[in-house]
Order: structure tokens, then C-alpha cells, then sequence
């Protein structure tokens, strides 16, 4: 293998027995040894199917796909924690992987022990784990819990020490499986800037993750897996993020459009339809918390983009860009003085925006059946992953009374030429003169 290549991977393909019983297991281990029977107990699940990729040395992979795709397969298999069934890996440098919380932690020693514990496995010798204890002491930042036993962690602390542990050895090819997800934002912040510091030392970068916004900002190249094959393979990081995210779309909302459909036929609707659908209609890949009296709901909410194109076709916005929130309701009655509400927050944060119609100055009543209520605005958000929530009350004579709240209902992403610290992108212009 070239020097220049940190990991090849070659036909790469890895399949799972699948026993229905433990019956069937049984039977498996034992009849074909016996000479007894010729059958199979089992289904075969591949997980892998014929996967070939080079990772260049200074190299930052970003690797994309629905839960269940392979993501971690393919990295357990790289890392050697997991055997293949077909192909081969080879591997030109030192791993430091985080593949999963708390692995390789010893939950009866004490984090400091865990840290002389992992440093060892990565051929450290005591000497120069003594060397970088304090600075991965100082990067985990747990306090006096450094003393405590990791089982007492919480999960945070679990990834504040395992992330310092692979971080701060030195590594040649650092691997990360979604594990930064459990941290707080702060320290998701500390952990992509000692990555960033990494890349520049031409340490190879390979990161799972479902945030395409991290992809964007630190990748070189992004793979896209599904049911375990490679989609897409590009260093037009853009492009690929694109099309994964208008896969992820246009899966998440074929059942919602059907409905919606059904809908639209002329006949009454009663409160107990509409809790029906309240309940059963939840975006459910991000967790949605919804409720209300369901005398109306939202429906659905589909996002037009400036050139008149929907977020399914081109899943990402551009920050300043004008957007149109185009809001379905239903509702079971004449119902005068809603209040329908849209606002944006961090994935993990408080809201960076938010508007509805009262504040517009616009009064909305609802009439029996279905109807759209379209809102636009220019949204000058930073580059990043972020959620809509929206939700719908009636607030006649002084009283309110939930409808229906969505939060939240749907993803957005925004994408700028440029980074920029904070939520609002608001470049500045730079010039430079003589005092007069």
C-alpha cells in the first residue's frame, strides 16, 4: 500500500446469521456437524455489500446514511474490532477511534486509570501517558471525577474523557462514530476545534454523523452509505450532502403527502379524526413532541425556496435567503382569533427566530376543512443544522387554547460561502486607510 494511503479498503462485505429462535441457533451449531441435515436455520443479513474506498493520508471523511445503513460496521471493521466476512482492510498508521460510549473503558477503574488503561492499548508507554495526562486531564475537564470510578459518569463525562484519551495521543488516523452527539454544545465546540487542529498536522479524519453541517465545515470528501453500499463517493462535499438530504426528505414525507391528500376531499371532519392523525402524524427521526385539543391541527409544513424550488428537491437553504413556510391545516369548525406561530432553534439551544401572524399584524380564522396559510421571510441565519417548530392556539377573549404544537416539526439547514461566529450571518466589509 502506498505511504500515501492511510486506509484502503478493498471488496469489503460483512454478513450477520439472522436466527428467528434459539431453537434454529441450535440446530445450526449442532445437526450440520452431525451430518444430519444440509439445511440452513438462518437468514443472512448483509450489512456490508462489496465496499472499496482509499483514505488519503490527511484526509477528512465524512461518511453519511440512515440509521441502519453500515456507517459503524465499516468502521468497527477498519478499527479491527470486528471481523469482515468478504474483502480486506489494510491500515498504514496508529487508530485512536471513539466508536461507541464508554468503549474500552474498564467501568470498575477510576478515570485516571481508564486514561493509563487506553493509552496502553495505544502503545503508549506509562512514561508518555505520564507526559500528556495533564492535557488530556485539562481537555476533559470532569474535576475531581477523574479519581471516581467511570461508572458513576454520567454519559457527557464519558465522552469528555474518551474523546481527551483519543485526541490528545498523538493519533495518525482518528475515528469518530457519533459519540460527540451526547456532549453539550460547548464542549461539541472544544472537541471540532481540536479536530480541526488535528488536520492540520495531516492527522487522517474519518467522522460519522448525522449533522450534514459538520460535514460541510470539516470534511474534504463525504461517502454515502445505504443498506450497507456506497451511493456516493465525492470531494464535491456540497453536492453529496445535497443529495443525501433529498433522499432523507422525500422518504420522510411519501406518507404525510398521501394523507394530506385524503384530506382534501369535501366532508366534515371531527375532533377525534384529528387526534387520530395528531398522534399518528409525528416526525418521529427527530423526536417530535406534539399535543393540543386537536379541534384543528397543522397538518404539514412544506418549505419553497427563493427559486421557487421546495426544500425536498434542494434540502439546503442559503443564509439571507427569502423562504416561503407553506402551513396545511384542518380544522373541524369556524374557529375565529388563531395564532399560528413558526419559529427556528438550534439543535440544541434556545430559538434564534421566530414570527406569527398576530405580530404580522394579520388576523387568521379558520373555517371547517382543510386550508394553507403560506408565510415569507428572509432568514439570515449562520451555516449549520437547525429545527422548526410550529404551532397553532386560539386566543379569543382573553383565554388560550392549544390546538395543536409541533416541536419540533422539521429540520432546515442552512449554508453560507462563509463561517461566521453566532446565529446571524451579517458579513462585514473590511477596509483599511490613513488616519486623516
Amino acid at each position: 500500500m502506498s505511504s500515501e494511503v492511510a486506509i484502503h479498503v478493498s471488496n469489503l462485505s460483512k454478513c450477520y446469521q439472522i436466527y428467528d429462535t434459539p431453537r434454529d441457533r441450535l440446530k445450526q451449531f449442532l445437526l450440520p456437524r452431525l451430518s444430519l441435515s444440509e439445511k440452513r436455520y438462518y437468514r443472512e443479513f448483509w450489512a456490508l455489500r462489496d465496499i472499496s474506498l482509499k483514505v488519503q493520508r490527511g484526509e477528512t471523511l465524512g461518511i453519511l446514511g440512515r440509521n441502519g445503513a453500515g456507517k459503524s460496521t465499516l468502521l468497527q471493521i477498519i478499527c479491527g474490532t470486528l471481523a469482515q466476512t468478504d474483502g480486506s482492510v489494510q491500515v498504514n498508521g496508529r487508530i485512536a477511534a471513539l466508536l461507541e460510549l464508554g468503549a474500552g473503558f474498564n467501568p470498575e477503574f477510576t478515570g485516571r486509570e481508564n486514561v493509563y488503561l487506553n493509552g496502553s492499548v495505544l502503545g503508549l508507554s506509562k512514561e508518555e501517558i505520564d507526559n500528556r495526562f495533564a492535557e488530556i486531564e485539562s481537555f476533559a475537564d470532569i474535576g475531581d471525577f477523574i479519581d471516581q470510578p467511570v461508572k458513576s459518569y454520567s454519559s457527557g463525562m464519558y465522552v469528555r474523557l474518551a474523546f481527551a484519551v483519543q485526541a490528545c495521543v498523538d493519533p495518525e488516523i482518528l475515528i469518530v462514530d457519533e459519540a460527540l452527539s451526547v456532549g453539550d454544545i460547548g464542549f461539541q465546540y472544544k472537541c471540532y476545534k481540536r479536530m480541526e487542529d488535528l488536520r492540520k498536522k495531516g492527522v487522517t479524519i474519518i467522522m460519522v454523523t448525522h449533522s450534514t453541517g459538520s460535514v460541510l465545515e470539516y470534511a474534504d470528501r463525504c461517502i454515502v452509505l445505504d443498506k450497507g453500499r456506497i451511493t456516493i463517493d465525492s470531494t464535491d462535499v456540497l453536492s453529496a450532502v445535497l443529495a443525501y438530504e433529498k433522499g432523507m426528505l422525500s422518504q420522510n414525507t411519501k406518507v404525510a403527502a398521501t394523507e394530506v391528500k385524503e384530506l382534501t376531499a369535501e366532508r366534515p371532519l371531527d375532533v377525534r379524526e384529528l387526534q387520530q392523525l395528531q398522534a399518528a402524524e409525528t416526525n418521529r427521526e427527530i423526536n417530535e413532541k406534539r399535543f393540543g385539543s386537536a379541534r384543528a391541527i397543522i397538518r404539514s409544513l412544506e418549505i419553497i425556496k427563493s427559486d421557487g424550488k421546495s426544500l425536498a428537491e434542494e434540502p439546503i437553504v442559503r443564509s439571507g435567503e427569502e423562504v416561503t413556510f407553506r402551513i396545511t391545516l384542518a380544522s373541524t369548525e369556524s374557529i375565529n382569533d388563531v395564532v399560528l406561530g413558526i419559529s427556528i432553534s438550534r439543535t440544541q439551544g434556545s430559538d434564534v427566530w421566530g414570527d406569527n401572524n398576530l405580530n404580522a399584524g394579520y388576523i387568521l380564522n379558520l373555517v371547517p376543512g382543510t386550508q394553507v396559510v403560506e408565510y415569507s421571510a428572509k432568514l439570515p441565519i449562520s451555516q449549520g443544522d437547525y429545527l422548526i417548530h410550529c404551532g397553532l392556539a386560539c386566543v379569543s377573549m382573553g383565554e388560550r387554547e392549544e390546538l395543536d404544537q409541533r416541536r419540533p416539526i422539521q429540520q432546515i439547514k442552512f449554508w453560507s460561502a462563509r463561517s461566521q461566529v453566532g446565529v446571524v450571518f451579517a458579513p462585514m466589509k473590511v477596509s483599511q486607510g490613513n488616519l486623516p
